[in-house]
């Protein structure tokens, strides 16, 4: 007769988060946000650990999982092997005693999955714990090169980790990839002329004027609550910042990929101090809806404009704006931090087919912008076939020059595009001088990348 099992919130909370995760290409942070509404506040920390943590760490688990079962892990039944997985992150990634993650592993099986499967998961932990992570890391990583070995290490799959190498001095690599697995801070930021600084607490922003390091629910501050501040990170308030400081002609300004809508309350706001009125277009319904609500405290008479509308071909005349900021969809590499289970789910493959959208779009703000406009070509993601690739190309067609970026964040220290991916041109290099790279372990902001391009004519 089996013994009886014990229910555990915090570990069943995680288990059904990871399983929408997996099975359903659920987002962990929508779906630990449903969970926790219904945990101790002890349980729901517990919780957010483990399934961040496991998320962030899919891939590695999934080959020491193979290596201890001696298995496949597509023969295996999928609930079970997200409580493998529950189980190994609290074994190799979390301060908790083998013989209770292991146990609590046993239990949340019986329960959620039946008694029959019991024995396999107690086998295959047992396995699992006969070794620590850097232990896991020697064994599966002997066959490996270099690169290999630091993207296992620091978990993440190794194309993302050669992306980063092509975009970053050799030596700044691996803090790049610790960074990711580090909880991004949490950032707030006024609407300007809504709010105050003041009214955030925290901390003032390192470089943005507009933001402030607040811990705690945003929802609680009051300013947020009222929609006169948002959550937003600070390379994202850095380039919508930096698009506002280029001298442009009088006219109105677009954000083109406007969902889910952070960027364009911060643009609205700077638009209106210029004395100039933002239109926010994007494409799915559902976010245009987010960019509505982000957009809510400002007057009626001076709100901006939503439109849903295809951003390669929206409703306006050609050279209609004179700022158009076009942050287009990208695989959000640059992210890492905040959305765990992402490195897991993008492929090499999704790059090029992005890049096509990237150009377009690129292309259609550019035909949006009055002769003497400025564009700011934003991702977030610093993977050179999304960044400086498309630039490249969008010079190429001598419609645009590009701007010095960096002299436009005089504040924010090396935020030059410095890869060493081999041998440079002198082109590659003026290039590169004049785009803004920040990243995580050095800025402490997302990965996000700008280019100010200026449209020829007058």
């Amino acid at each position: 007769m089996s013994r009886r099992r014990r229910r555990d919130p915090a570990r069943q909370a995680a288990y059904r988060v990871l399983r929408a995760v997996t099975s359903s290409g659920a987002y962990a942070n929508i779906e630990l946000a449903r969970q926790r509404a219904a945990l101790a506040p002890a349980d729901a920390a517990f919780a957010t650990e483990l399934v961040n943590g496991t998320c962030r760490g899919l891939g590695g688990y999934d080959r020491v999982l193979a290596a201890a079962s001696g298995r496949e892990l597509r023969t295996l039944q999928p609930a079970a092997v997200d409580v493998l997985r529950l189980g190994a992150h609290q074994l190799l990634g979390m301060r908790v005693p083998a013989h209770a993650a292991i146990s609590t592993s046993v239990d949340l099986a019986a329960l959620e999955i039946g008694e029959r499967l019991v024995g396999l998961v107690n086998a295959i932990l047992r396995h699992v714990s006969e070794r620590s992570w850097d232990g896991w890391v020697d064994v599966l990583g002997a066959d490996e090169d270099d690169l290999g070995r630091l993207a296992l290490a620091n978990q993440h799959p190794r194309w993302i980790a050669e992306a980063f190498a092509r975009a970053l001095p050799a030596d700044e690599l691996a803090a790049a990839l610790a960074a990711d697995n580090e909880p991004a801070r949490p950032t707030l930021v006024v609407r300007p002329g809504l709010a105050e600084i003041s009214e955030l607490g925290g901390e003032p922003a390192r470089y943005s004027p507009y933001g402030a390091y607040a811990a705690g629910d945003p929802a609680g501050v009051t300013a947020v609550a009222e929609g006169r501040a948002g959550v937003q990170d600070e390379g994202s308030q850095l380039v919508a910042l930096a698009l506002s400081r280029v001298d442009a002609p009088e006219g109105p300004w677009l954000d083109l990929c406007a969902g889910p809508g952070g960027k364009s309350a911060l643009l609205a706001g700077l638009a209106a101090t210029a004395g100039q009125r933002l239109v926010a277009s994007e494409l799915h319904p559902h976010r245009a809806a987010l960019v509505a609500d982000n957009l809510r405290a400002y007057p009626e008479a001076a709100r901006p404009l939503v439109v849903t509308a295809d951003g390669t071909r929206g409703p306006w005349r050609p050279g209609t704006f004179s700022r158009v900021m076009a942050d287009v969809p990208c695989t959000g590499l640059g992210a890492l931090r905040r959305r765990p289970e992402s490195r897991w789910r993008h492929q090499p493959s999704d790059v090029p087919e992005l890049a096509v959208l990237q150009r377009r779009l690129l292309a259609a703000a550019i035909e949006a912008t009055a002769p003497g406009g400025v564009i700011a070509y934003v991702t977030c993601s610093p993977h050179p076939d999304e960044t400086v690739a498309v630039v490249a190309d969008a010079l190429a067609g001598g419609e645009v020059d590009c701007l010095r970026a960096p002299d436009v964040l005089p504040e924010v220290p090396r935020a030059t595009l410095e890869g060493e991916s081999g041998a440079r041109t002198r082109e590659a290099d003026s290039l590169s001088e004049r785009l803004v790279q920040l990243w995580p372990h050095r800025h402490g902001t997302d990965a996000m990348f700008l280019a100010l391009l200026r449209r020829r004519g007058r």
